[in-house]
């Protein structure tokens, strides 16, 4: 970062000693703005960085403008010519309130600082000419298959997800299935180990009455028995 505020710095007096040739040092006030990063995959080709401004008191003629590169080993002034053209490496685009700089034919060694530099020409203000904050611009390699794996990554886990959703259903349904199995045979059981109970039941009162029957009526068989024996011997003479 403070490389990067040092870059700045020495590129703002660099625009400052360049633009004096453009404008000289009342009353006009320059103000620009650019975007502070811009990302973009090398195989996009080509890709534009805004500087947009504003003028107060100034004369009406559109601003002179310069763009300047701060790399990663050196420092560049580009489009001293204009760069007008649709083949060079660098074009230069003014519109209103706007000038932009489209750079061409990408590579990932475009990364850079990109700031823009304007200066009113007739002005004497020494506030006539300024130069921007400067734009970040990150040239990336295969972003275009990292952004596809990533796809694919989302559509993967959103199937991952409905495919565990659908096992869980199909589990809870099972669980209760089996519960309900299970409490029916319980009931089943339960159902027919009362009725073995109520068929002993019933066969031990049976052979309990058939008992008691047959022993009720054993006495008198005894006291007929008895009877006819004292009979007999009274008839005896």
């Amino acid at each position: 970062m403070e490389a990067v505020d040092a870059a700045r710095a020495l590129l703002g007096l660099e625009v400052g000693l360049l633009l004096c040739c453009v404008g000289a040092v009342g009353g006009c006030t320059v103000s620009i703005s650019q975007p502070p990063v811009l990302e973009v995959d090398y195989a996009q080709g080509a890709v534009t960085v805004p500087c947009f401004f504003s003028t107060v008191g100034c004369p009406p003629e559109a601003p002179s403008s310069l763009w300047f590169r701060y790399g990663a080993h050196r420092t560049e002034t580009l489009c001293v010519d204009g760069c007008t053209s649709e083949a060079d490496k660098f074009t230069v685009r003014k519109a209103q309130n706007q000038v932009s700089l489209t750079v061409n034919r990408l590579t990932p060694n475009d990364s850079a600082i990109y700031i823009c530099g304007l200066a009113s020409p007739s002005s004497e203000d020494p506030r006539a000419k300024e130069a921007g904050a400067g734009t970040v611009l990150v040239v990336r390699e295969a972003r275009g298959p990292g952004t596809a794996l990533r796809g694919l990554l989302a559509a993967l886990l959103a199937l991952l997800s409905v495919y565990v959703v659908v096992v869980l259903g199909v589990f809870v349904i099972l669980a209760r299935s089996k519960f309900n199995t299970l409490r029916n045979k319980e009931k089943e059981d339960s159902q027919k180990k009362k009725s073995a109970r109520r068929i002993f039941q019933e066969i031990a009162q049976e052979l309990y009455n058939k008992r008691h029957v047959g022993t009720s009526h054993q006495p008198e068989k005894d006291n007929t028995y008895e009877n006819r024996t004292a009979l007999d011997n009274y008839e005896r003479p």
